[in-house]
């Protein structure tokens, strides 16, 4: 799930390949730039058929040649470029001096693929960050909840050994006498015991659950990073609907900031029904402070060019091209087209045109994420091999 360590080591890695190797003549720009001709800018020479090229993208004539770069990089370090490891190994030997140079490199060495599922092109967009959240070492009144790590009688089965049996591959589960039955629930775990170190507000820490991991800020000055550790195998049902249904917020007002606020203006028992009506729940592993969040991937999440997808339906590592409008939560950002890499999962995201979109670390990145409900298109960016 999402988060772990390593951007930094891998792009010094990246500066030093360019040091060592010979710097090739980057591809041909046009003379005139878009400002010059009043067009769009197509990139051209690329030998990608019409129909297949990146400037056929929506958005494509704006993208942003950093946060495309970024993204392919991303993808270079994931098990060492797979089938991208040519332009990987092309990009090394490039002298970018220009976006236009970043740009008419990409044009000529990448072709897309619309993705579609059930007869449909259109899905959904989401946001996800770091959250950073003050912590205690205490209880008290106010920072009540226990920062629970991964309990001893937690096991991950096969989904036939279960009573009842199930059909999934592995299960979360806990030993009842001779049976393996499923794991306790979200209201179930608040009742147990917890020999937590760390108490957090109870709305950030269902928050922080929904993100999968975060930076506990500490009185004393520390910091540390709760990481994702194991889940109890509870599917996830989001609260805003719970919250609508209810009659307790509008369908316009369940931003992340909204229902936080909601959460943290309700802290006791009334709170804690509506978080206990999803019934999934996130332990943690507590580390030592890191500089950048890592996702499943096992590499560091570059801020806006990365994404969480479904892992069953699309892979690991690969680029994409979203283009996400028709926000449908107040003050959001109207659109959001760019080049991405799949770096990440998460238990919500589900489906093939479904993708979460990683957006930063604190509170500013937070109250973005909380807003991104965008309608999703999505085309797959795989290598130009000239057929």
């Amino acid at each position: 799930m999402r988060l772990r360590l390593g951007f930094a080591l891998a792009l010094a890695l990246l500066v030093a390949a360019c040091a060592e190797r010979p710097v090739t003549p980057p591809v041909v720009i046009p003379p005139k730039t878009p400002a010059e001709t009043g067009q769009p800018p197509v990139y051209l020479p690329t030998p990608v058929p019409e129909g297949a090229r990146l400037s056929d993208l929506p958005g494509w004539e704006k993208a942003d040649p950093f946060i495309a770069i970024e993204a392919l990089r991303a993808t270079c370090q994931y098990k060492k470029g797979r089938q991208y490891a040519d332009i990987c190994a092309a990009m090394v030997r490039q002298d970018f001096e220009t976006p236009h140079q970043i740009m008419a490199f990409l044009n000529a060495h990448l072709r897309v693929e619309k993705v579609e599922s059930q007869n449909t092109d259109t899905g959904l967009l989401t946001g996800y960050f770091v959250p950073d959240y003050e912590a205690q070492l205490t209880p008290d009144a106010e920072f009540s909840q226990a920062v629970r790590t991964k309990p001893s009688d937690l096991v991950y089965i096969p989904g036939a050994q279960m009573t009842p049996a199930s059909s999934a591959l592995k299960v979360a589960a806990r030993r009842l006498g001779d049976l393996y039955v499923p794991y306790f629930t979200r209201a179930e775990i608040e009742q147990l015991p917890s020999n937590a170190q760390y108490y957090m507000r109870p709305e950030d820490y269902f928050f922080m659950q929904i993100q999968g991991s975060g930076f506990l800020d500490l009185p004393d000055g520390r910091r540390v990073y709760a990481a994702y550790a194991a889940d109890n195998g509870w599917p996830f049902t989001g609260i805003a609907k719970t919250l609508t249904e209810r009659g307790i917020l509008d369908k316009s007002q369940t931003s992340g900031d909204d229902i936080h606020a909601w959460l943290a203006a309700h802290r006791g028992p009334e709170a804690a029904d509506i978080m206990n009506a999803n019934a999934r729940y996130i332990f943690f592993v507590i580390q030592p402070d890191q500089a950048e969040p890592v996702g499943a991937s096992g590499l560091a999440l570059p801020s806006g060019s990365a994404i969480a997808i479904d892992p069953s339906l699309n892979d690991m590592g690969d680029l994409f091209w979203i283009d996400a409008d028709a926000g449908a939560l107040k003050d959001s950002f109207p659109a959001y087209q760019r080049m991405v890499a799949a770096l990440d999962t998460g238990g919500a995201i589900k489906g093939k045109i479904r993708a979460d979109l990683y957006v930063g670390h604190g509170r500013r990145a937070g109250s973005e994420a909380g807003r991104i409900k965008h309608a999703l298109r999505m085309w797959r960016i795989v290598p130009y091999k000239g057929d």
